[in-house]
């Protein structure tokens, strides 16, 4: 048995590795290993480990890495935190192969430490690119630490090669998130709001805004903006809003969305969904709007339009269905409303079809991952 230990910090790469955990774990071939870390653990943000639990999978190892400060300084302590109890969970738990997926710092710590201990590491989603975040040169970083790229989209195939990685280990098979939407049953607009405790309204939006890590200063003043700019919809509005991450200045963000909802009967807050109701608000509701990824990598699979806001995720490819807008509040109002007058049913979502997650355990089920070189040699596609 080949052992696969896939690290995951919170919801964000939780559901994109849903279907690959359940692929290694039905494996014959494969044996599954899961280290839950950083936001998973923390009351704060939804104590998620225990959704990881409740979908049947056994945590081999939990590191607590994530402290209670919202500070550039407290983010660092937690790398360096995280570094010392992944060499230990290693050490115990011998993968043969580190499976992670993104760009979130608790990640960058599980791959240094894996290059350290001569791990072999498989990355998924690298190559992307993402010029309003840290994320951007973690995600990179994490492409010159990794042994096979599996990657969502031809650019980012491009980019991973640019970065001198050798093409035999790049495979370019779409995001398995797309897998979990496909298999996610859909609900009523009823059911939903009984589990959701939230009466809908006539027009309904999701919303999600996470700090945007190298303009850290304005993140506050750019929340509040965009707040004036729903409060301003009116309450015909349905507003539910997932919280912001555990990046620096996320505290203080999800600080002003609770005083948001405390004063907007029309609005409602969660500290994480999980992807069955997520999927289910995308599917019921009118438009995704924020700056998460999501709305690029997952919503047009919907058929829904997304209101994608400032520069969290520049550079990134994006389907026609997603409109950007700066963080202006005559802006944002302008464009949901022309997201509410838009067509989708002809979108098509760059980031795949479906069936990622089958392509890549059936490759980790075939190669010897120990004759994946540790010693990597620069590919140059110039010479």
């Amino acid at each position: 048995m080949k052992k696969i230990c896939v690290v995951t910090g919170g919801r964000m790469d939780y559901g994109h590795l849903f279907k690959v955990m359940k692929a290694i774990d039905s494996s014959e071939i494969l044996e599954l290993q899961i280290i839950a870390t950083c936001m998973h653990l923390s009351p704060e943000f939804g104590l998620t480990y225990k959704n990881i639990e409740s979908d049947g999978f056994k945590i081999n190892k939990k590191i607590e890495c994530l402290l209670s400060s919202d500070t550039s300084g407290a983010v660092a302590k937690s790398v360096g935190l995280a570094c010392i109890s992944f060499s230990e969970a290693y050490q115990e738990l011998e993968p043969d192969l580190v499976l992670i997926m993104g760009d979130r710092y608790e990640l960058l710590a599980a791959s240094q430490v894996a290059l350290f201990m001569k791990l072999r590491i498989a990355h998924i989603s690298g190559g992307d690119t993402t010029e309003g975040a840290y994320d951007e040169a973690i995600r990179h970083s994490i492409t010159k630490m990794s042994h096979l790229h599996f990657v969502t989209n031809l650019d980012a195939y491009n980019r991973v090669t640019q970065l001198g990685e050798n093409p035999k280990y790049i495979f370019n098979f779409g995001s398995p998130t797309i897998d979990l939407i496909y298999d996610t049953p859909m609900i009523s607009r009823e059911n939903l709001e009984k589990k959701l405790d939230f009466k809908l309204k006539n027009k309904n939006i999701i919303f999600t805004y996470h700090p945007v890590t190298l303009n850290y200063k304005k993140n506050k003043e750019d929340l509040v903006t965009i707040l004036d700019a729903l409060s301003e919809l009116g309450s015909d509005f349905g507003l539910v809003i997932t919280k912001s991450n555990a990046d620096d200045g996320g505290r203080i963000l999800n600080q002003e969305i609770e005083s948001f909802v405390s004063s907007h009967q029309n609005a409602k807050a969660y500290d994480a969904l999980g992807q069955y109701l997520y999927y289910n608000c995308i599917n019921n509701f009118d438009l995704v709007l924020g700056n998460s990824s999501s709305g690029l990598f997952e919503v047009p699979t919907f058929k829904k339009p997304t209101v994608n806001i400032g520069d969290r995720q520049k550079g990134r490819i994006r389907s026609k269905s997603v409109i950007d807008c700066k963080v202006d509040k005559r802006e944002i109002i302008n464009a949901i409303h022309k997201a509410l007058n838009m067509k989708c049913d002809d979108v098509v979502n760059p980031y795949g079809i479906g069936n990622s997650s089958k392509k890549i355990i059936s490759l980790l089920e075939k190669i010897n991952i120990n004759e994946i070189p540790l010693q990597k040699h620069f590919f140059n596609k110039f010479s």
